[in-house]
């Protein structure tokens, strides 16, 4: 699981971003840099540790030895919460996992050294664990 070893502040604020904000296309990842394919975000999503945790599984079989894999998203936001029958008030919670704040076009995935059909294949298959619509996308 992906998480942050040393953090600056251990509790973010909520960020209230309105749905307009959310779906506006990323500026930043937004290109193929370093694979032939790639899995591009369409929708925005929280998308936590564990999801990124059973994509990368999915794509590491495809992989398998003379493939490469990149990885473009780390969950670097702390997600809080409170036990299961508290009271309101005495404070905000614990971080409870993490998570990473996707917006539209961002790449996730990048795959390299793979026949086609197969990078095709195992990215459509990776993008059915996370919690955004996905598209395949080739260098170019």
């Amino acid at each position: 699981m992906l998480f942050p070893k040393k953090v600056k502040h251990r509790k973010w604020q909520t960020q209230r971003l309105s749905e307009k904000r959310l779906t506006r296309p990323d500026t930043r990842g937004i290109t193929v840099a370093f694979g032939s394919f790639a899995l591009k975000a369409l929708t925005p999503a929280r998308v936590t540790s564990n999801q990124i945790e059973a994509a990368r599984k999915v794509l590491t079989r495809a992989t398998a030895k003379t493939g490469k894999l990149w990885i473009r998203i780390f969950p670097d936001r702390p997600v809080t919460m409170k036990p299961a029958e508290v009271g309101m008030g005495s404070g905000k919670g614990d971080p409870k996992h993490y998570v990473f704040q996707v917006r539209p076009g961002r790449i996730l995935f990048e795959m390299d050294g793979v026949p086609e059909a197969i990078a095709r294949a195992h990215l459509r298959q990776a993008g059915m664990k996370l919690p955004v619509k996905t598209t395949i996308v080739t260098r170019g």
